[in-house]
């Protein structure tokens, strides 16, 4: 069995740490990424819908970074929304921004009636490329 190595992206621990998990593990060539929320650096939610999906998708970007990937390195997709059906559209947007080509990883979105003070969360299975 492949070793699992815990991956944290700088400056941004406060969550991992109250709540007691990794951002990330890297196993083997893939990389499993915790739930990431619209967090600011202390834990607490971005108040705006719109700023606190893009600051999951950049809390995203730093822990993939972390582990050696990107974006574009990503498979599998999982999110979470308190109210879909009013927020799809502006996730849509964001997601829009982010994935802008195909191939796009495969999606799964969840409607949940809680998040711990959070409306959208996302969390990711990506392929840690080889290395030269």
């Amino acid at each position: 069995m492949p070793h699992r190595d815990a991956i944290f992206p700088e400056n941004r621990h406060a969550l991992y740490e109250q709540h007691g998990y990794s951002a990330a593990i890297r196993s083997g060539d893939l990389l499993f990424v915790s739930g990431q929320v619209g967090s600011r650096p202390d834990g607490s939610p971005e108040p705006d819908f719109e700023a606190q999906v893009r600051q999951a998708f950049a809390n995203l970007k730093a822990t993939l970074a972390a582990g050696g990937c990107s974006f574009d390195d990503i498979v599998d997709v999982t999110t979470f929304h308190t109210d879909p059906e009013t927020q799809f559209g502006t996730i849509m947007a964001v997601k829009n921004d982010v994935f802008t080509q195909a191939p796009y990883p495969n999606w799964t979105a969840v409607g949940v009636t809680w998040l711990a003070g959070f409306d959208f969360e996302i969390k990711v299975i990506a392929r840690v490329p080889a290395r030269p």
